[in-house]
Order: structure tokens, then sequence, then C-alpha cells
């Protein structure tokens, strides 16, 4: 018996290249935008109750207050949440809203560098994977 009747079949991409990754990247997109969305709620949530957690780190262009900055991550954060949970499920919605909410957390974060650098970069690279993630996953070839 041939061990290739065990493996489950794959489907290909309309150029003949296998979309697993891009499937399972979704998943894993998904479960890493509600682990992103909680952190982003947790770091917004931190700088509206004690700002002063924070240092400057000298003078930046994009100044706002942090107890702005905490409001936007909080909200930025439960979207990122909620659209995770619906990528996850394979709701057609979710695959448009969260590459435009992913982006505009890149962004957020990009600003937020003077505060927290390396958190900023680290959130950055993670939502440049989630981005291709979400964009790479093409529901009609995949039955989802």
């Amino acid at each position: 018996m041939s061990s290739s009747a065990h493996q489950p079949p794959t489907r290909s991409a309309p150029g003949g290249t296998r979309n697993g990754w891009a499937t399972g990247g979704r998943v894993f997109g998904g479960a890493l935008m509600i682990v992103y969305g909680i952190l982003a709620v947790l770091q917004g949530i931190t700088a509206i109750a004690k700002d002063d957690v924070y240092a400057r780190l000298g003078d930046y262009v994009y100044r706002l207050d942090l107890t702005s900055w905490g409001w936007i991550h909080l909200i930025v954060g439960i979207i990122v949440v909620v659209t995770g949970a619906g990528l996850i499920n394979g709701a057609p919605w979710a695959r448009v809203v969260g590459a435009v909410i992913v982006g505009l957390s890149i962004i957020a974060n990009f600003m937020w560098l003077p505060y927290q650098p390396f958190w900023s970069i680290v959130m950055i690279l993670t939502g440049f994977f989630v981005m291709w993630a979400v964009l790479a996953h093409h529901p009609a070839h995949d039955g989802s």
C-alpha cells in the first residue's frame, strides 16, 4: 500500500503553488492577531491608567499625550481581537478588516517607537507577518 493513500489531498492556487502555508497562516495569523490585540489592550490600559510608566526618549515628531496613545492602542487592540476571532472562524469580512486594522496598528506602533522601541519593533514585525497571512489566503481555493 502506498504511503500517499493516507495523505489528505492538497489544492493548488491558480499559479500551481500550494496554498497550505497561507491557509495555516490564516489560522495562525488570526490567533496571533488575538494575542497582538490583547497585548495592545494591556498596553493601552497601562498608558491610560498610569501614563508615567512610559518614559519619553527625547524629542520626537509624533507627540501625543500618553493618555491619547493609550486610547489609540486600546481601541485598535479591541478591533484586532475581534477581527482575529473572525479570521479564525473564516468570516469573509475579517480578511479586509484584518488587513486594514493591522496596517493601522503597524503605523501606530511606528509612532509609538520613542516610548517602547524594542516592543514597537516586535509588534511591527509581527504585524507584517499577520498582514501576509491575511492577504495570502485565498478562501475560494480551500473551501473556507
